[in-house]
Protein backbone atom coordinates (compact mmCIF):
# COMPACT_ATOMS: atom_id res chain seq x y z
CA UNK A 1 0.00 0.00 0.00
CA UNK A 2 1.47 3.38 -1.20
CA UNK A 3 2.82 5.09 2.06
CA UNK A 4 2.13 8.59 0.65
CA UNK A 5 -0.54 10.70 1.93
CA UNK A 6 -1.70 13.68 0.38
CA UNK A 7 -3.33 16.26 2.36
CA UNK A 8 -5.94 18.76 1.30
CA UNK A 9 -2.61 21.55 1.19
CA UNK A 10 -1.40 19.36 -1.09
CA UNK A 11 -4.07 18.76 -3.32
CA UNK A 12 -4.75 22.76 -3.62
CA UNK A 13 -0.93 23.25 -4.08
CA UNK A 14 -0.85 20.63 -7.02
CA UNK A 15 -3.96 22.42 -8.38
CA UNK A 16 -3.21 25.86 -8.16
CA UNK A 17 -3.37 26.40 -11.55
CA UNK A 18 -6.64 25.15 -12.11
CA UNK A 19 -8.72 28.45 -11.04
CA UNK A 20 -11.87 26.52 -10.23
CA UNK A 21 -10.07 24.23 -7.89
CA UNK A 22 -9.20 27.20 -5.30
CA UNK A 23 -10.31 27.09 -2.02
CA UNK A 24 -10.57 29.06 1.43
CA UNK A 25 -8.59 26.27 3.06
CA UNK A 26 -7.48 26.73 6.94
CA UNK A 27 -6.07 23.60 8.57
CA UNK A 28 -8.44 22.39 11.60
CA UNK A 29 -11.50 24.12 9.67
CA UNK A 30 -14.22 22.66 8.47
CA UNK A 31 -14.08 22.46 4.86
CA UNK A 32 -15.94 21.79 1.54
CA UNK A 33 -15.58 22.46 -1.78
CA UNK A 34 -16.78 21.65 -5.29
CA UNK A 35 -15.66 21.72 -8.73
CA UNK A 36 -16.76 20.96 -12.40
CA UNK A 37 -14.75 17.85 -14.13
CA UNK A 38 -13.43 19.55 -17.55
CA UNK A 39 -9.59 19.80 -16.33
CA UNK A 40 -7.99 16.15 -18.33
CA UNK A 41 -4.76 16.90 -19.20
CA UNK A 42 -3.21 15.32 -16.05
CA UNK A 43 -2.79 12.46 -13.89
CA UNK A 44 -4.15 12.20 -10.49
CA UNK A 45 -1.35 10.63 -8.20
CA UNK A 46 -1.85 7.30 -7.17
CA UNK A 47 -1.56 8.55 -3.34
CA UNK A 48 -3.83 7.84 -0.13
CA UNK A 49 -5.67 10.89 0.78
CA UNK A 50 -6.69 12.35 4.24
CA UNK A 51 -9.70 14.26 3.16
CA UNK A 52 -13.04 12.42 1.36
CA UNK A 53 -13.81 12.99 -2.03
CA UNK A 54 -16.65 12.22 -4.15
CA UNK A 55 -16.58 12.46 -7.77
CA UNK A 56 -19.55 12.35 -10.58
CA UNK A 57 -17.19 11.35 -13.96
CA UNK A 58 -19.19 11.05 -17.13
CA UNK A 59 -15.99 10.13 -19.39
CA UNK A 60 -13.65 7.29 -19.92
CA UNK A 61 -10.62 6.28 -18.17
CA UNK A 62 -8.55 4.51 -16.39
CA UNK A 63 -8.96 3.81 -12.13
CA UNK A 64 -6.01 2.21 -10.28
CA UNK A 65 -7.85 1.74 -6.46
CA UNK A 66 -5.74 -0.72 -4.09
CA UNK A 67 -4.56 -3.40 -6.19
CA UNK A 68 -7.14 -3.33 -8.36
CA UNK A 69 -7.87 -1.90 -12.17
CA UNK A 70 -10.83 -1.06 -14.29
CA UNK A 71 -11.67 1.08 -17.27
CA UNK A 72 -14.59 3.36 -16.86
CA UNK A 73 -16.58 3.65 -20.19
CA UNK A 74 -19.96 4.79 -18.62
CA UNK A 75 -21.07 7.50 -16.04
CA UNK A 76 -19.97 6.73 -12.08
CA UNK A 77 -20.19 7.96 -8.68
CA UNK A 78 -17.15 7.02 -7.08
CA UNK A 79 -16.48 7.42 -3.28
CA UNK A 80 -12.76 6.25 -2.64
CA UNK A 81 -12.28 5.03 1.64
CA UNK A 82 -9.48 7.68 2.91
CA UNK A 83 -6.91 4.74 3.56
CA UNK A 84 -6.74 3.16 -0.23
CA UNK A 85 -4.22 4.91 -2.79
CA UNK A 86 -6.19 5.45 -6.12
CA UNK A 87 -5.54 7.05 -9.03
CA UNK A 88 -7.08 8.21 -12.51
CA UNK A 89 -6.24 8.75 -15.86
CA UNK A 90 -8.50 9.96 -18.60
CA UNK A 91 -8.72 8.13 -22.33
CA UNK A 92 -10.29 10.86 -23.79
CA UNK A 93 -10.70 14.94 -23.59
CA UNK A 94 -14.09 14.34 -23.34
CA UNK A 95 -15.00 14.48 -19.30
CA UNK A 96 -17.74 15.50 -17.65
CA UNK A 97 -19.47 15.87 -14.05
CA UNK A 98 -18.30 16.93 -10.66
CA UNK A 99 -16.05 16.48 -7.84
CA UNK A 100 -16.50 17.83 -4.19
CA UNK A 101 -14.19 17.07 -1.41
CA UNK A 102 -14.45 17.53 2.46
CA UNK A 103 -12.55 16.81 5.57
CA UNK A 104 -13.04 15.04 8.37
CA UNK A 105 -13.98 18.35 10.45
CA UNK A 106 -17.33 19.20 7.67
CA UNK A 107 -17.87 15.37 8.07
CA UNK A 108 -18.03 15.46 11.81
CA UNK A 109 -19.71 18.83 12.13
CA UNK A 110 -23.36 17.64 11.61
CA UNK A 111 -25.68 15.46 12.72
CA UNK A 112 -26.89 14.24 9.14
CA UNK A 113 -24.05 12.30 8.32
CA UNK A 114 -23.61 10.60 12.11
CA UNK A 115 -25.82 7.60 10.54
CA UNK A 116 -23.58 7.07 7.27
CA UNK A 117 -20.41 6.18 10.10
CA UNK A 118 -21.92 2.93 10.65
CA UNK A 119 -22.76 2.09 6.94
CA UNK A 120 -19.91 0.75 4.54
CA UNK A 121 -19.72 4.19 3.21
CA UNK A 122 -15.95 5.17 2.95
CA UNK A 123 -14.63 1.22 4.16
CA UNK A 124 -11.77 0.05 3.47
CA UNK A 125 -13.43 -3.32 2.62
CA UNK A 126 -16.70 -2.01 0.45
CA UNK A 127 -17.02 -1.19 -3.41
CA UNK A 128 -16.33 2.67 -4.44
CA UNK A 129 -17.76 2.74 -7.66
CA UNK A 130 -21.35 3.05 -8.49
CA UNK A 131 -22.46 2.56 -12.22
CA UNK A 132 -25.19 4.57 -13.50
CA UNK A 133 -28.38 4.05 -15.30
CA UNK A 134 -29.63 6.98 -17.02
CA UNK A 135 -32.45 8.01 -14.19
CA UNK A 136 -29.92 7.54 -11.60
CA UNK A 137 -27.25 9.90 -13.36
CA UNK A 138 -30.11 12.36 -13.87
CA UNK A 139 -31.13 12.30 -10.15
CA UNK A 140 -27.71 12.56 -8.69
CA UNK A 141 -26.62 15.34 -11.06
CA UNK A 142 -29.47 17.32 -9.93
CA UNK A 143 -27.70 17.12 -5.98
CA UNK A 144 -24.16 18.02 -7.44
CA UNK A 145 -25.77 20.75 -9.30
CA UNK A 146 -27.45 22.18 -6.56
CA UNK A 147 -24.57 21.73 -4.20
CA UNK A 148 -21.89 23.38 -6.98
CA UNK A 149 -24.70 26.76 -7.48
CA UNK A 150 -24.57 27.04 -3.06
CA UNK A 151 -21.27 27.12 -3.07
CA UNK A 152 -20.98 29.93 -5.27
CA UNK A 153 -23.77 31.63 -3.72
CA UNK A 154 -24.18 34.22 -1.34
CA UNK A 155 -26.66 32.09 0.98
CA UNK A 156 -26.76 32.44 4.70
CA UNK A 157 -27.46 29.17 4.76
CA UNK A 158 -25.46 28.04 2.34
CA UNK A 159 -23.17 25.47 4.67
CA UNK A 160 -26.12 24.02 6.31
CA UNK A 161 -27.92 23.57 2.41
CA UNK A 162 -24.63 21.72 0.88
CA UNK A 163 -24.72 19.18 3.39
CA UNK A 164 -28.44 18.29 3.31
CA UNK A 165 -27.58 17.61 -0.95
CA UNK A 166 -24.57 15.77 0.32
CA UNK A 167 -26.31 13.16 2.21
CA UNK A 168 -29.50 12.80 0.13
CA UNK A 169 -26.04 11.45 -2.20
CA UNK A 170 -24.40 9.64 0.32
CA UNK A 171 -27.99 8.31 1.05
CA UNK A 172 -28.81 7.27 -2.54
CA UNK A 173 -25.21 5.51 -2.96
CA UNK A 174 -26.29 3.42 0.04
CA UNK A 175 -29.56 2.75 -1.65
CA UNK A 176 -28.16 1.66 -4.94
CA UNK A 177 -24.80 0.13 -4.22
CA UNK A 178 -26.30 -3.43 -3.82
CA UNK A 179 -22.84 -5.21 -5.13
CA UNK A 180 -20.82 -4.05 -1.61
CA UNK A 181 -18.47 -7.16 -0.72
CA UNK A 182 -19.93 -9.74 1.62
CA UNK A 183 -18.33 -10.35 4.79
CA UNK A 184 -18.24 -13.85 4.23
CA UNK A 185 -15.95 -13.35 1.00
CA UNK A 186 -13.30 -11.26 2.22
CA UNK A 187 -9.79 -11.99 3.14
CA UNK A 188 -9.32 -13.11 6.98
CA UNK A 189 -7.99 -9.45 7.57
CA UNK A 190 -10.36 -7.66 6.11
CA UNK A 191 -13.06 -9.66 7.83
CA UNK A 192 -11.37 -8.86 10.97
CA UNK A 193 -10.84 -5.37 10.39
CA UNK A 194 -14.91 -5.00 9.19
CA UNK A 195 -15.63 -6.51 12.73
CA UNK A 196 -13.75 -3.69 14.83
CA UNK A 197 -14.53 -1.22 12.64
CA UNK A 198 -18.11 -2.01 13.67
CA UNK A 199 -17.70 -2.44 16.95
CA UNK A 200 -15.96 1.04 16.72
CA UNK A 201 -18.59 2.76 15.69
CA UNK A 202 -21.21 1.53 17.41
CA UNK A 203 -20.04 2.87 20.71
CA UNK A 204 -21.49 6.24 19.23
CA UNK A 205 -22.77 8.57 19.48
CA UNK A 206 -22.00 8.80 23.31
CA UNK A 207 -25.58 9.80 24.71
CA UNK A 208 -24.93 10.84 28.59
CA UNK A 209 -21.71 10.63 31.02
CA UNK A 210 -23.27 7.92 32.98
CA UNK A 211 -22.55 4.84 30.18
CA UNK A 212 -18.90 5.79 29.19
CA UNK A 213 -16.91 4.46 26.47
CA UNK A 214 -16.78 0.60 27.34
CA UNK A 215 -13.71 -0.59 24.52
CA UNK A 216 -11.27 1.92 24.72
CA UNK A 217 -8.41 0.18 23.85
CA UNK A 218 -6.68 -2.18 21.27
CA UNK A 219 -6.82 -4.93 23.93
CA UNK A 220 -10.33 -4.57 24.93
CA UNK A 221 -11.45 -5.13 21.30
CA UNK A 222 -9.47 -8.14 20.55
CA UNK A 223 -11.17 -9.68 23.96
CA UNK A 224 -14.66 -8.68 22.26
CA UNK A 225 -13.72 -10.30 19.61
CA UNK A 226 -12.25 -13.46 20.67
CA UNK A 227 -8.55 -13.28 19.16
CA UNK A 228 -5.16 -12.40 19.85
CA UNK A 229 -4.64 -8.62 20.17
CA UNK A 230 -1.30 -8.91 17.70
CA UNK A 231 -3.71 -10.77 15.08
CA UNK A 232 -6.42 -7.71 15.74
CA UNK A 233 -3.52 -5.14 15.40
CA UNK A 234 -2.17 -6.74 12.10
CA UNK A 235 -5.09 -7.37 10.42
CA UNK A 236 -6.38 -3.57 11.27
CA UNK A 237 -2.39 -2.60 9.79
CA UNK A 238 -2.51 -4.68 6.68
CA UNK A 239 -6.07 -3.15 5.50
CA UNK A 240 -5.68 0.60 6.66
CA UNK A 241 -2.09 1.44 7.26
CA UNK A 242 -2.76 2.62 10.42
CA UNK A 243 -2.64 0.64 13.93
CA UNK A 244 -5.52 -0.50 15.63
CA UNK A 245 -4.70 2.37 18.20
CA UNK A 246 -4.57 5.13 16.03
CA UNK A 247 -7.63 4.61 14.58
CA UNK A 248 -9.26 4.74 18.20
CA UNK A 249 -7.88 7.75 19.20
CA UNK A 250 -9.38 9.07 15.58
CA UNK A 251 -12.55 8.13 16.39
CA UNK A 252 -12.19 9.39 20.32
CA UNK A 253 -11.07 12.91 19.12
CA UNK A 254 -14.04 13.08 16.53
CA UNK A 255 -16.65 12.51 19.46
CA UNK A 256 -14.65 14.78 21.69
CA UNK A 257 -15.23 17.51 19.38
CA UNK A 258 -18.87 16.73 18.75
CA UNK A 259 -19.28 16.38 22.70
CA UNK A 260 -17.98 19.96 23.15
CA UNK A 261 -19.91 21.33 19.82
CA UNK A 262 -23.19 20.27 20.62
CA UNK A 263 -23.39 19.24 24.39
CA UNK A 264 -23.38 21.37 27.16
CA UNK A 265 -21.53 18.64 29.48
CA UNK A 266 -18.34 20.28 31.29
CA UNK A 267 -14.82 18.84 30.01
CA UNK A 268 -14.37 16.67 32.78
CA UNK A 269 -17.31 14.76 32.33
CA UNK A 270 -16.50 14.91 28.39
CA UNK A 271 -12.87 13.23 29.40
CA UNK A 272 -14.61 11.00 31.57
CA UNK A 273 -17.24 9.38 29.35
CA UNK A 274 -14.21 9.12 26.83
CA UNK A 275 -12.55 7.24 28.87
CA UNK A 276 -10.01 9.66 30.61
CA UNK A 277 -10.71 9.13 34.26
CA UNK A 278 -8.13 12.22 35.20
CA UNK A 279 -9.19 15.63 33.22
CA UNK A 280 -5.60 17.12 32.75
CA UNK A 281 -5.24 13.71 30.64
CA UNK A 282 -8.27 14.36 28.73
CA UNK A 283 -6.73 17.96 28.42
CA UNK A 284 -3.45 17.09 27.52
CA UNK A 285 -4.78 14.50 24.65
CA UNK A 286 -7.24 16.82 23.20
CA UNK A 287 -4.32 19.22 22.64
CA UNK A 288 -1.69 17.07 21.58
CA UNK A 289 -3.95 15.68 18.32
CA UNK A 290 -6.21 18.79 17.88
CA UNK A 291 -3.45 21.32 18.74
CA UNK A 292 -5.65 23.90 20.49
CA UNK A 293 -7.70 23.00 23.88
CA UNK A 294 -11.04 21.58 24.74
CA UNK A 295 -12.11 24.68 26.37
CA UNK A 296 -10.48 27.34 23.41
CA UNK A 297 -11.79 24.47 20.90
CA UNK A 298 -15.98 24.97 22.57
CA UNK A 299 -15.30 28.80 22.85
CA UNK A 300 -13.97 29.42 18.86
CA UNK A 301 -17.16 26.83 18.06
CA UNK A 302 -19.83 29.04 19.70
CA UNK A 303 -18.58 32.06 18.00
CA UNK A 304 -19.16 30.39 14.65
Amino acid sequence: MSETLETLDDYYKRLSHLHDSEGDFEIGKSHFNISLRRYCDFKTPYNRRDFYKISLIIGKGWFKYGKHELYIDRPVLFLPALNIPYSWVCDTNEQEGYFCLFNQEFFSGSQAFEPFKKTSLFKEWSNPIIFLDEEQLLTVTAFFNNMYRLNNSNYLLQCSAIKNNLAAILHLALEWRVDDVAVQEQAGAVRMYRQFDEMLHKQFPLDSPAYPLELRTAADFANKLHVHVNHLNASVKSVTNLTTTQLIKRKVLEEAKNLLTYTDWNVAEIGYTLGFEEPAHFNNFFKKNAQISPLKYRKNKANI
